[in-house]
């Protein structure tokens, strides 16, 4: 019972994780040759923007993605 749910959980986990990693932007998008006190204030500021807290999520979701995976490998939820 405590397996079938954490495996229910474990594909939201992954289909979240698709879905948080094509939304974000490539790296390379946004550099131009513009790039002094606007790069400053973006990095400063990186957190708020909706960039930051994409990549802020996908970390989440990535750690959270490896510790079920090992948790359902090794048999950890019976």
């Amino acid at each position: 019972m405590v397996r079938t749910a954490v495996t229910v959980l474990y594909i939201i986990i992954c289909l979240a994780l698709i879905v948080v990693v094509l939304m974000q932007e490539g790296k390379s998008a946004g550099f131009g040759t513009f790039s002094g006190q606007v790069d400053s204030y973006v990095r400063k500021n990186h957190g708020r923007t909706r960039e930051g807290k994409l990549e802020r999520l996908t970390v989440i979701l990535g750690i959270l993605f490896f510790v079920v995976a090992i948790g359902l490998s090794l048999k950890f939820f019976q």
